[in-house]
């Protein structure tokens, strides 16, 4: 029973890191997105992609050295690749949202289009995190995650992070 109250107590840190650094993610995307459209005469839709991009470099940041710090560190090439692959769809998602409501429906005004995008990044958000920590980051056993953790308490700034090995 400890042991499940444990992994729950894991579940909503996990979530609540993911929620800090996605909410963060937001604000630049929105931020982006809307400094675009003010700046440029880009369609809305390309305005929001490019928002998007640089929210997806964002979050990865902040999930790799932060949200998952524990997690895998071997194969960065393939957890990039993984984590670009799943990006782009939640991209497709989030975008294909606001599309579908400005070429659709019509609804195109800066209000209409903050809402949208919005919920476009809501629905992508359920995607993102699923396969962020089923595909992406994927969990070590739990023992090897905590001595990782505490490793990083004891490591001075100056030191460079160690690479691990995956346990087959």
């Amino acid at each position: 029973m400890e042991q499940r109250s444990s992994g729950l107590q894991r579940l909503v840190g996990e979530m609540a890191k993911f929620g800090a650094v996605g909410g963060a993610g937001v604000l630049v995307n929105l931020g982006v997105f809307n400094l675009v459209r003010h700046v440029s005469t880009l369609p809305v839709v390309r305005a929001s992609i490019i928002a998007t991009v640089v929210a997806i470099v964002f979050n990865y940041v902040g999930f790799r050295y932060w949200t998952y710090r524990d997690r895998d560190r071997s194969g960065r090439t393939k957890e990039l690749t993984l984590f670009l692959f799943f990006s782009a769809i939640g991209l497709v998602i989030e975008n294909g949202v606001l599309f579908l409501a400005t070429y659709g429906l019509g609804w195109d005004s800066p209000l209409e289009s903050n809402v949208f995008k919005f919920l476009g990044i809501g629905i992508a958000t359920l995607f993102r995190f699923w396969s962020y920590r089923t595909w992406v980051f994927r969990a070590l056993p739990a023992q090897e995650a905590e001595s990782i953790l505490a490793a990083e308490s004891r490591r001075s700034p100056s030191e460079p992070e160690p690479r691990t090995q995956r346990v087959p």
